[in-house]
């Protein structure tokens, strides 16, 4: 009861500071793992093996149907998240050295109640070390998931620019086909072809013509 007692002595002291820091943290992964498991949730059914009574026809559909803006605001929003969590879980350390020096610094205006703070500079490096090793266990839990997350949604871009570039393959050459001039045959080779069908007695009097016209 002493320990319990020692440990909550500064809680509306410094201590307050890290403790609201740690309610921050708490919502901030509360809504980290809600878009995570809602992007996992839109992820699953379309790049791994469909669950359950899903079939790969069911699979597709989904995939066809899903909005890629959406899934690129959900995972935005993971990403700002996770990056807000990971920077307030690295400062309870720095927190609770802050409390610490806080408190002895509180030792040099006040010889009196050096046993107060004293214990308010225990209590302050304490709670930063416990939310620190209390936040990085509970990343550990979440941080597989984001990258299951970011490899799916990779798949999932890459899967939507290559059904982009084969759909654009066939109306790029239709309309290649539609701009195509005709080509044009030179005189020669008509003329060619013209003396072809002509028998071998008349070619020279044929060609001979054709030479006067052109004159």
């Amino acid at each position: 009861m002493e320990f319990i007692g020692v440990i909550f002595s500064n809680l509306f002291g410094f201590d307050l500071i890290i403790f609201l820091a740690a309610m921050l943290n708490g919502a901030v992964l509360y809504f980290l793992k809600k878009n995570t498991d809602r992007l996992r949730g839109m992820m699953n059914r379309t790049i791994y093996v469909p669950h359950f009574h899903l079939s790969r026809q069911q699979a597709d559909e989904h995939l066809a149907a899903l909005n890629e803006e959406e899934v690129m605001s959900v995972h935005g929003a993971v990403e700002r998240l996770y990056s807000l969590y990971i920077n307030i879980t690295g400062i309870f350390p720095l927190l609770g050295i802050l409390g610490t020096v806080v408190s002895l610094l509180g030792l040099v205006g006040d010889m009196d109640n050096v046993t107060g703070n004293f214990y308010a500079a225990l209590t302050s490096t304490f709670w930063g070390l416990v939310f620190a090793i209390l936040f990085k266990f509970l990343d550990g839990t979440v941080s597989p998931e984001i990258e299951n997350n970011d490899r799916s949604v990779r798949i999932f871009l890459e899967q939507n620019s290559n059904e982009d570039i084969k759909a654009a393959k066939p109306s790029a050459a239709a309309a290649q086909s539609e701009e195509k001039p005709e080509e044009l045959v030179p005189d020669e080779v008509q003329v060619t072809e013209i003396l072809d069908d002509v028998p071998v007695g008349e070619t020279a009097v044929a060609v001979i013509e054709a030479e006067s016209d052109e004159e």
